[in-house]
């Protein structure tokens, strides 16, 4: 399986310190985009449907937390949604961020060893979340809003 990327963050030099990072402990995932703004991260994860997502809080225009609750309110029934990951300087937002879909947080300066942890712990739920939506694909859809089927669905992988 192709393991994809996104990186959303506003800063350059912390994007590409992440990129790089990422490159060395994960080899295996291909960073599809690198974006500065929540609006271009929703609007290139829908396009481009990576398999994990890293988002900052604090951007230009939409923050990422409004990013990922868009993404779960849109996202198509016919792909897994994403693992979201918030890489933030801010601490505060931890429980929003959750609430908003996230599979962990990590708070900048990220820790290459913290990194390496959120890699292994990634993969492992990546796996685990492609036989649970598999095994699911038969079952009869639920009566609730599309957003709300993607929280459950997400919230399943962990």
């Amino acid at each position: 399986m192709n393991i994809t990327a996104l990186i959303a963050e506003d800063e350059p030099l912390l994007a590409e310190g992440l990129k790089q990072d990422l490159a060395a402990l994960w080899p295996q995932l291909q960073i599809v985009a690198t974006v500065g703004d929540g609006a271009a991260a929703f609007e290139r994860t829908l396009a481009l449907r990576p398999t994990v997502c890293f988002f900052d809080i604090r951007m230009p225009g939409m923050t990422g937390l409004e990013a990922a609750q868009s993404l779960a309110e849109d996202w198509p029934n016919d792909a897994p949604f994403p693992l979201i990951v918030f890489v933030t300087a801010y601490d505060q937002y931890a429980l929003a961020a959750f609430e908003a879909q996230a599979v962990d947080y990590v708070v900048k300066p990220v820790q290459r060893e913290r990194l390496a942890d959120l890699v292994a712990d990634g993969v492992q739920r990546r796996e685990r979340g492609h036989r649970l939506l598999e095994d699911d694909r038969d079952a009869p859809a639920a009566d609730v809003p599309h957003g709300a089927a993607r929280r459950v669905e997400a919230r399943n992988i962990d």
